[in-house]
This record gives C-alpha cells, structure tokens and sequence, in this order.
C-alpha cells in the first residue's frame, strides 16, 4: 500500500492527468425522511466570503455556493453548472463568454442573473483582500453583461487557464443585495445557489446543510442533508468515527490512523479510500527577514532537509517525497531539488554557509498551523527541527497558531519562516506556479520574478494545448530552485474513512481534491 522506497527521486512527470471515476455505488432513495449524514474533518472554513477565500475554506463553499464552471463527479474538464454554457469566442483566448441557465435563484429567492455574476467578479478585485482570491484574476481586464443571461470576460492577454479560475469556488456568485461591493460580509450568514443551503453555522463547530430545492445545476444531490463537524485533533476525529458519532472522515486523519483503519476495516465495520492527489506541502521564506532573505541560508536548509525521512518516520509513507513545486503527474514536474542537493549532506550545507561567510549556527523560527492539516503538522515540524539542528548549523524555534489567525498571520508576513499546504484551485501546473509570484500572491509574501510572470506565465497561457507547455513550466521552476525562497517537502494523498453503510465514496472527490457532499448516500442494497 505504501511506497517505501526512500531515496529514489520521483518519476519523470507525464504529459497530463486525468482524474477518472470508479465502479459504480449503491443506489439510495435520497428521501426527505432520512438524517443528515455527518462528516467530520479538521478542516474547519477560515471565512465565509468568497471574495477573501483561497484556502481550503472553499471546502465548504463548494456546496453552498454556484461558480458558472464545475466538474462532474470523476470529470476532468470544467462543465457548465450555474452556466449553461461557455466557450472563448476568438481564436486568441481573451475574451471568454458564458451564457447563464434559466431561473436561477439565490437561497433568499432572489434573482440571479448577469448583473450579479459580473458584481461577484468586480467585488473581489474592488475588495483586493491580500492573500485572497484578486490573485486569480491578474489577466482579468473587464466584465461585460449583455441582457440578463450573458456575461463577456475580456482578458488583457490569452488565458487558456481561464474557465479553469472560473470552477474556483472563489469565484462563487454572490447576491448583491446580501454582499457589500467593497467590503466583507460580517454578519456570519451565507447566501448562495448551491446544492445546499447553509442552515445553521457555528464557528470551528459545525455546519449544517440542507438541500436546496431551488438548485439548477450540475451536482445530482443523492442525501437531503449533510451535517459538517469540526474537529481540532485527529484522534478526536477517529473515535467520533468509531464511536458512530460520525459517518465519514474528509482531511485530518494522521498516518498512523490510515494505517490502523486499513488493517482492522473489516472487524471494524469501515472502509477508506485512497485518493491519488496533486496536493503538496512545502516551506516559505520571508525576504523581509534578515536570516531568510539571505539565499545561502535557504538554500543550506534544503540541503540538510531529509525528505525521505520526514516521509517515513512521521507520515509511515502516505506522503511521498517532493523535490520540486510542481507535483507528479502535471505538466513541468520535475526533480530539481533532488538533482542539485543530492541526499542530504550537513557537510555540503555547511560549504553553503561557509561560502557566505556564515560560521556560526543560524537562529531560525519555523511556524506551522496547529490545527489545519491534521495532528501530524507538529511531529512534522519537530521533524524538521531534529534534522535542521543535528547539522549544528541550525537553531531552531518552532511556534504554531490555530488556522483561524495562522493564515491571518502569514498574510501580514510576520513569519520568517513557515509551512503551507497547498490543495490546488485547477489541476494545472500554473496552479503551482502562479499563485506563489507576483506582488500579490496567495502567501501574502510579495515574490518579485518578471522573468515568470511577465514572460514565462503569459507564453504558457497563451497554449490551449496544456501538455505542451512543459518548457515553460521547467524554466519557470528553475527560477524557484535557485531563489530556494519555496522549498517543496511532500506530495500527499488524501484518504477518505467511512462507515461501511456510506455509497458514493468513489466520486466523492472533485479536482480539486474537494469533497462534493452531493455524492454521499447510504446503502440500500443488501
């Protein structure tokens, strides 16, 4: 089940993915009468706007909220949803037009139409929140609305990426008698057009989700409700499973609870799935600091960084190794960090430092969130610190946040150092790219590169043809090797826990590794 070879580099990276759906489930009745079907994990919503969101707070906008662009449980490719349908009308990609669906209506029974997808839109550019969902939308140059069903987005270069950043749950439609144009909402409501509306809300508690009936879209809901409950630790998270307090498990189970379940599902009464996933884990550091804007320091870190180890001993290879930005299996993945730094090496590190004039053991303080990826995000990191200090070359501070203030907190850019995972907003390799250049980007740590994001970018956006963009994607990728400012660590999979009553586990998973609540069902077939 688990790759244990430790030091083998990773594979070349084909020339695209494909995201394909399994067998068949169990049919289910969907009727009103039944209970809703609980679903625990640790990753509890950071906001409820989607104007401020590019974190896994779209988790739960993907169920509330209606984006003109989606996915059908197992496709690959974005499908109409609040749409009817899509297309770029040039032969340069720059001005992409939709066509909305007839009768769509806000879970208050307002009206959406063209005007309010075009207010989404400009809303969050106009708010700009720093680290937010703006950054998505840098080759945006206007949006035109054309009677009450049409909306026209002119882009200010080609964009083949673009009805990719339209699946987003950022851009999410809002209604604009609910949504003020130039700031956040604060009254803790939602208001959307989504398979389900969001009933009730309590903060890093709960979510409770009902169906709405008013729905025109792409999701077939097969339950009548889905309870969401946050959980802060993951053996919290397990007992409810076992206990039967919950139904499913989505994100926070920590290896050895993957292991555990494996090997005892069957007494057990569960079952869990292993997804095959694009998401990565890395570090970033903050130029505005004085030990992590220097590259000799940086680069001595990736160095000594034991990948293989870090895998093993705490994650009991349910990650894999990860030796460059952009994952296995896209478009420009590549093996740079393993190609330059070898296995790691306290004596080349310290040559590093050396060379730089460094003598003397460099104070560093790593942060991490304490509650977001789970309970193995602490072991990780100490990790780290293990293999960072055994080098004597590094003393090492680690400090943690909940979620809640930890993004708010690398947003400002008060961290020197510190960890991120990154779930992507499309499966493409701009996703691993983009969001982490630019002035404004989505770690809030301004990343100056024109050679990227002037040329490199905007060359790769300009090919509908993603597979063969790989060039650009690899020189793109040996500008983040040399800077080393993003050392990558791990690729990870995500696994799904349930009771084995529970259908749908198959396509439960979209492409951007969000789980689509319309999927789960109980079994009525035995």
């Amino acid at each position: 089940m688990f790759n244990r070879n430790r030091y083998l580099p990773p594979l070349a990276a084909i020339a695209s993915i494909s995201m394909v759906a399994g067998c068949g489930v169990f049919s289910s009745d969907a009727s009103e009468e039944q209970a809703p079907i609980i679903v625990g994990t640790t990753s509890a919503p950071s906001t409820l706007d989607p104007a401020a969101a590019w974190d896994s707070s779209w988790e739960l906008m993907r169920n509330v909220f209606q984006p003109l662009l989606n996915y059908t449980p197992g496709g690959s490719d974005p499908e109409p949803d609040a749409a009817e349908s899509c297309e770029f009308t040039d032969s340069g990609s720059t001005t992409y037009a939709c066509t909305l669906r007839e009768g769509l209506k806000f879970s208050n029974g307002n009206t959406l139409d063209a005007k309010a997808v075009k207010y989404s839109i400009d809303r969050i550019r106009k708010i700009n929140v720093n680290g937010g969902p703006a950054g998505l939308l840098t080759t945006l140059s206007r949006v035109q609305v054309k009677g009450d069903r049409e909306v026209i987005f002119h882009l200010n270069q080609p964009d083949a990426t673009f009805p990719l950043v339209l699946t987003t749950p950022a851009m999410s439609i809002v209604d604009p008698a609910e949504y003020p144009e130039d700031k956040l909402r604060e009254d803790g409501g939602v208001t959307g057009s989504g398979p389900y509306n969001l009933e009730s809300y309590d903060e890093g508690k709960t979510a409770e989700l009902v169906g709405n009936d008013s729905y025109k879209g792409i999701a077939d809901r097969k339950n009548s409700a889905v309870t969401i409950r946050y959980f802060q630790q993951s053996d919290q998270l397990v007992k409810a499973l076992k206990d039967k307090e919950i139904s499913v498990v989505y994100r926070g189970l920590a290896a050895k609870d993957v292991v555990d379940i494996e090997a005892h599902r069957d007494e057990e009464n569960l079952q869990i799935v292993e997804n095959a996933t694009t998401e990565i884990s890395y570090l970033v550091f903050n130029p505005k600091y004085e030990w992590a804007k220097n590259p000799a320091v940086r680069k001595a870190v990736a160095q000594v960084l034991d990948r293989p180890a870090l895998a093993h001993n705490v994650y009991k290879d349910t990650v894999e190794p990860l030796y460059s930005m952009i994952p296995r299996g896209l478009v420009g993945h590549t093996t740079g960090f393993f190609d330059d730094y070898g296995t790691p090496s306290a004596t080349k590190a310290k040559k590093i430092l050396e060379g730089a004039g460094i003598t003397e053991p460099v104070p560093l303080t790593l942060w991490y969130t304490s509650d977001r990826y789970g309970s193995q995000t602490k072991p990780a990191f100490e990790e780290l610190k293990r293999q960072l200090e055994e080098s004597g070359l590094f003393k090492v501070t680690l400090k943690s946040r909940p979620w809640k203030t930890y993004f708010q907190g690398y947003q400002k850019g008060e961290y020197p150092v510190f960890g991120r995972g990154w779930n992507p907003d499309f499966n493409d390799a701009d996703n691993f790219i983009a969001p982490f250049v630019g002035k404004q980007n989505a770690l809030g740590t301004p990343y100056d590169s024109p050679e990227i994001t002037d040329e490199l970018l905007p060359e790769s956006r300009a090919e509908s043809d993603r597979g063969a963009v790989g060039e650009e994607f690899e020189e793109a990728q040996q500008i983040l090797l040399d800077d080393a400012r993003l050392i990558p660590l791990w690729q990870g999979k995500l696994y799904v826990a349930a009771d084995e009553e529970i259908a749908g586990m198959d396509k439960l998973i979209d492409p951007a590794t969000m789980m689509t609540m319309w999927e789960l069902s109980r079994k009525t077939s035995w």
